[in-house]
């Protein structure tokens, strides 16, 4: 019988499984995708956010807790779990060394990365180099990994982990790891989850899923049955607006659009519905697949001219482009005059000042609802641009409940030996929004406790900085 199973296989999984060798226990990893399509949502990251009280190797400047605690408190608006937060940031700062043991490079910091090269350490190849390099790891250090693997159900006694069933087979297990992602690829449970809107629309039918079609939350809502503690709203996620013409699965981060904040976001009544210029992307880009999953047809469109090229990221697919902005209101199929009216309105109510995209600048609007608080420019100068924009959601904040041990817990009460990590408890610190880079530090931090306390629950204890936090 194997020491710790853990089922799942991105990030957080594989942090437990390398955290339970390293204590001695044996470990078992199912994953369930093909080995080409292994890694979760992992595969699609490209950073880790960091707290940091100095510059450090690819770390700019510094980022100290409270800051980032500050950042986290304001996307979150207030829910979230301090004391868990708080673990995950401080974690963030030790992680870097232990990750490089592993195999995990990172890369220089980037002029023009989006305001995050002081934040966020950057993954040197992205997700796929991190997932790749975790998995040679616990090769070498005899996890061994079953691929399409999918766990179908699991045995307790009371709150005790018993066993995990893949179709008819059971795999019994002195402790478990629960990582197997949200329910953001479950497309019943999304509509579900969102039901009908005033218009009589389902919203759900229009997500883009980011990430991988492996998610399907059928541990989750199996745990849920079983009476698992939960926490966290089925509608809130991490949803970002990405190209309407993005794939159903798996496009990752390539499918995202960074000309919000440079330019005006519509609806399909031509119509602008939020402050494009709140505060720096990265602080915001994820609440905008929410904003564009309330709208009609779930669709918006970001308006650019000529001004915001060069200035961001350059999307995969090139934008619909006109030399005029009827021409591009005829192209968008949008209503020419109320998309000239909502144009001239926005471009009259500029003030401009000092426009700096790289700080939180002075040109904004008045007299307009919804305002522009910071980087208005007149939509002006042609060739202008527009992109499709459709919600796209990376994962799903309902999850399990849990204290600084990881424990699942029932009415309360930790189980002894069951253990969850990443996706399936981030709402215990994500309530609503998200910062770039945060996901992979709850994944990383939770992860590691996850590993070390499924270790020390079959009586290997070796003496780590996760077991020694938990244990004070």
């Amino acid at each position: 019988m194997v020491d710790v199973l853990v089922i799942g296989g991105g990030n957080a999984a594989l942090c437990a499984a390398l955290m339970a060798r390293e204590a001695g226990a044996s470990a078992l990893l199912l994953e369930a995708a093909p080995q080409a399509w292994r890694g979760g949502n992992s595969m699609h990251v490209r950073n880790l956010r960091c707290m940091h009280d100095a510059p450090q190797d690819v770390l700019i400047e510094a980022y100290p807790e409270e800051e980032y605690w500050q950042d986290l408190l304001k996307v979150t608006g207030g829910k979230t779990d301090e004391a868990l937060a708080r673990l995950v940031i401080r974690a963030s700062a030790t992680c870097r060394p232990w990750m490089r043991k592993h195999g995990v490079h990172f890369q220089p910091p980037l002029s023009g990365a989006l305001h995050v090269a002081r934040t966020n350490a950057f993954f040197m190849g992205g997700g796929k180099a991190l997932v790749n390099a975790y998995y040679r790891s616990a090769q070498r250090l005899g996890v061994q990994v079953r691929y399409e693997s999918p766990v179908e159900r699991i045995e307790l006694d009371g709150d005790r982990f018993v066993a995990a069933w893949v179709g008819n087979e059971r795999i019994a297990a002195r402790s478990c790891v629960l990582a197997a992602g949200g329910f953001e690829s479950n497309r019943s449970w999304l509509r579900e989850a969102w039901g009908q809107n005033a218009n009589g629309e389902w919203p759900a039918d229009n997500f883009l899923i980011r990430g991988t079609r492996f998610n399907t939350g059928v541990l989750l809502k199996q745990m849920m049955a079983l009476g698992a503690d939960t926490i966290g709203d089925p509608t809130q996620a991490h949803m970002v607006a990405i190209d309407a013409r993005a794939p159903q699965y798996d496009g990752g981060i390539c499918t995202r659009l960074d000309c919000v904040s440079l330019g005006v976001v519509l609806n399909r009544n031509a119509e602008r519905f939020y402050d494009e210029g709140e505060d720096f992307w990265p602080k915001r880009y994820a609440i905008w697949g929410r904003l564009v999953a309330q709208q009609p047809g779930q669709i918006g469109y970001s308006i650019v001219d000529a001004k915001a090229v060069g200035r961001f990221m350059p999307p995969v697919f090139d934008g619909v482009q006109a030399d005029s902005l009827p021409e591009l209101a005829s192209k968008l199929g949008l209503a020419p005059e109320r998309f000239a009216r909502t144009l001239a309105d926005f471009n009259a109510a500029c003030r401009i000042g000092h426009f700096n995209h790289t700080q939180l600048d002075d040109c904004h609007t008045e007299g307009l609802a919804p305002a522009k608080t910071h980087w208005a420019l007149p939509i002006d100068t042609p060739p202008f641009y527009g992109y499709a924009l459709r919600p796209g959601v990376t994962f799903t904040y309902l999850g399990l409940k849990v204290g600084a041990s990881t424990a699942v817990q029932f009415g309360g009460r930790p189980s002894a030996n069951l253990f969850v990590a990443g996706e399936m408890m981030a709402g215990n610190v994500l309530g609503q929004g998200y910062t770039a880079g945060v996901g992979m530090s709850i994944g990383t931090a939770f992860g590691r406790i996850a590993g070390t306390q499924a270790a020390a629950a079959t009586g290997h204890r070796g003496r780590t900085e996760e077991s020694a936090h938990v244990a004070a």
